[in-house]
């Protein structure tokens, strides 16, 4: 008997994180993504490092996503008010959480069907 849902061969499914590093499906990727059920990129952000270059990727990646999952790096952050009133206003609820909890969390509302995007910075 299986135990574990069958995940759609489509979906991207975060399978690991490390330092400096992402594997989705199997796929090593160096550096932060965003990722969505559908696709996974590269992302120019660094714990730190978040501008309107950075949210604009997110906004250009996260496209049909109702949910915005923001992995900050080793330890959750508070986003600036206007960066967050910039993703509200495009139709994203945000919630910031560190990376390893995005991605467990990114994880569990795919599987859900949820309409869900992660901007994932990677761990230095």
């Amino acid at each position: 008997m299986a135990i574990l849902p069958e995940i759609p061969a489509d979906r991207q499914v975060i399978q690991g994180y490390g330092p400096g590093r992402f594997r989705v499906n199997g796929v090593e990727h160096a550096g932060s993504i965003i990722i969505t059920p559908a696709a996974t990129v590269a992302w120019s952000a660094t714990a730190g490092t978040l501008d309107e270059t950075t949210i604009t990727e997110i906004l250009a990646a996260a496209g049909g996503a109702e949910v915005l999952l923001f992995g900050a790096g080793p330890r959750m952050v508070l986003l600036p008010p206007d960066q967050r009133q910039r993703l509200r206003a495009a139709g994203l609820v945000v919630d910031v959480m560190d990376t390893g909890a995005a991605c467990r969390t990114y994880n569990v509302l795919m599987m859900e069907g949820r309409l869900v995007a992660a901007a994932l910075v990677a761990l230095g």
